[in-house]
């Protein structure tokens, strides 16, 4: 039986997934990263891989920029659980025929988006194989009262966004059919930025949190099974960039689709209660429920969502 049959990468990650039980263990799987408890003090720890030809191109990124997304994408993991991120281990797997120098420039990326959040490369693995595989594991501090889960959501709370959606789907779409201009979200694309310091000011006022990394509408899903509620996404609301909506005009799709279900965006989405609404900032784009499901609404119609985000072994 193959991954696809199940139901894909979240129906697997479903079946194998046991629950760590232990004193120590504050949150085991089911959220952006887990979090320990070591010698008094709260450790966030994330891992999340690179692979050349699925997560990156050398046709459009350069070396410096897949470093530098490597760990990005790790540091948002982090920042979604409230914590900041402290240490980086890196494990690679090295073609035969790869560059000296490429290696190089994956780390002066690595190192200088470090720089931005005071990480440090603490140590790592290297073997071999057919292609190029980055895998980065992070360790965060966080103080609890800073904490963050997926599963913190309440029925009534609104669904805030940091900021807007879709442009690294453009931008990728645009790689994909090599079509001129669009350098804004082009960059987006080869040069995700992790978003926390969005939140840092008003942290104790959101509930739960998760960051973009598979399309709004699929990552608002993960907080609702989380969380045992459902939601409503205001169609009208969800934050696009004109940029945005003419890259994927000229790709022949809508924008709007990118920023539900492209991903990795890397912005923040958290729910807040309604009495807390003025101590935040974001765009609102929907309402959490008691009713389950995540619904769409728009034209003063609700549907229920069934499409996905990306999912390594759905893709057609």
């Amino acid at each position: 039986m193959r991954i696809k049959a199940i139901g894909g990468e979240f129906a697997l990650i479903k079946r194998i997934t046991k629950a760590a039980k232990g004193r120590d263990i504050i949150k085991g799987i089911g959220d952006d990263a887990a979090v320990i408890k070591a010698s008094g003090k709260l450790l966030a720890i994330t891992t999340d891989t690179l692979v050349e030809g699925d997560h990156f191109s050398f046709k459009w990124f350069t070396p410096k920029q897949v470093g530098k997304k490597a760990i990005e994408i790790n540091a948002s993991d982090i920042g979604a659980m409230g914590a900041v991120p402290k240490y980086v281990l890196v494990s690679l797997v090295l073609p035969a025929d790869i560059d000296v120098e490429t290696v190089d420039e994956i780390y002066n990326g690595m190192w200088e988006a470090g720089k931005k959040y005071n990480t440090k490369i603490i140590g790592g693995n290297m073997t071999h194989g057919k292609e190029l595989v980055i895998d980065i594991d992070m360790i965060g501090e966080a103080k609890k009262e800073n904490l963050k889960f997926r599963s913190n959501a309440k029925p009534g709370d609104f669904i805030f966004v940091s900021g807007d959606l879709g442009a690294s789907t453009a931008g990728l779409k645009l790689f994909l059919k090599n079509v001129k201009g669009h350098d804004y979200v082009k960059k987006k694309h080869l040069e995700p930025e992790a978003k926390f310091y969005k939140v840092r000011k008003f942290l104790k006022y959101i509930n739960a949190m998760i960051d973009v990394s598979d399309g709004l509408a699929s990552d608002i899903t993960r907080i609702c099974e989380q969380s045992n509620v459902g939601a409503v996404i205001f169609k009208d609301n969800v934050p696009i960039k004109d940029e945005t909506r003419r890259a994927a005009k000229d790709v022949g799709k809508d924008a709007v689709d990118y920023a539900l279900y492209g991903g990795e965006d890397f912005e923040l989405i958290y729910t807040v209660s309604e009495k807390k609404l003025n101590k935040v900032k974001g765009f609102l784009v929907g309402e959490i429920t008691k009713k389950k499901g995540v619904r769409l609404y728009s034209d003063g119609k609700e549907r229920l969502i069934s499409k996905h985000g990306y999912d390594h072994f759905l893709i057609k």
